[in-house]
């Protein structure tokens, strides 16, 4: 009930938020199309309505909330699905948007994201700071190249959804749950260490594609200082990724079970088949782009 109440006011209010962005442009324009947001007033707020709607800094605080007090299916959902629509009213009105202050929220949500996933032990709470960390890299080339952060979001959620399936089939919620994973299902926890470091942004896997792209971009536009600091802050999302990825598959527990029954899980067909194809696309798709 928290977090639903949670999430209903936050959703409302940046709700609220756009239709007053739109009435102010309509005021000044006499149009109601928002691609025409000629005024930084409108488009600044539709900028800090939209983010709140994604869960970018500084507008982030609902979502870790949130996503700790859903299931990690819903949660799921919040990290992925709930992104789209925001995600392409941004993309249309991108041409109009403040580039200092997309920048600067861009910049804190990669900082934020990293520094705030470090101490967390649920994974749910984790997986909301990385998604914070991850939008942070969206709004960096969204004024200068939008399609490149289009690309970003996109393979962020290809990422997220068999990471969450995987979470949900061996019933892991929390880092302590993480190290008894191995001796409960080895090839889900080979795969999770996979999509983990994928989603950190190591090559040769795919979650480095976006962020070589993007720094490219934004090395390209003269923001040279700003691409060294997103570097930066990069690292403090490898730590706790890096972290998971030890408890997952290189870490064994003494007291782990010699049965041969524990691990013959029943799986759900429907939630394989979704999470095998994106898993391996998750993994393979820049190694097969360099051949």
């Amino acid at each position: 009930i928290e977090a639903a109440t949670k999430y209903f006011l936050t959703q409302s209010t940046a709700s609220c938020l756009i239709l007053f962005a739109s009435t102010i442009n309509a005021w000044q324009t006499g149009t109601w199309t928002i691609t025409q947001m000629p005024d930084k007033l409108p488009s600044t707020l539709m900028l800090i309505a939209l983010t709140m709607k994604m869960g970018a800094a500084p507008m982030h605080l609902w979502l870790p909330e949130v996503m700790q007090g859903t299931t990690l299916l819903t949660s799921l959902l919040i990290s992925t699905w709930q992104k789209i629509a925001p995600m392409v009213l941004i993309f249309t009105t991108s041409n109009h948007l403040p580039s200092n202050i997309t920048l600067i929220m861009g910049l804190l949500s990669t900082y934020l994201g990293g520094w705030g996933g470090m101490n967390q032990t649920h994974l749910r709470k984790m997986m909301a700071f990385s998604s914070i960390a991850n939008m942070g890299w969206t709004l960096m080339t969204l004024t200068s190249e939008p399609k490149m952060s289009m690309i970003n979001i996109m393979t962020y959620m290809l990422l997220t959804t068999p990471t969450f399936i995987l979470l949900a089939q061996t019933s892991t919620k929390t880092l302590q749950d993480m190290t008894t994973m191995w001796t409960t299902s080895p090839t889900s926890s080979i795969m999770l260490m996979f999509l983990l470091l994928s989603m950190a942004g190591l090559p040769p896997l795919t979650g480095f594609m976006p962020k070589l792209l993007i720094l490219n971009e934004l090395i390209s536009q003269n923001l040279t200082a700003i691409s060294i600091a997103t570097t930066m802050a990069s690292l403090l999302s490898l730590i706790f990724y890096l972290r998971i990825s030890y408890l997952t598959s290189l870490l064994n527990t003494p007291s782990s079970s010699t049965s041969t029954t524990k691990w013959r899980q029943n799986m759900n067909s429907l939630k394989m088949t979704q999470m095998t194809p994106t898993a391996v696309m998750s993994i393979t798709t820049l190694p097969t782009l360099y051949l």
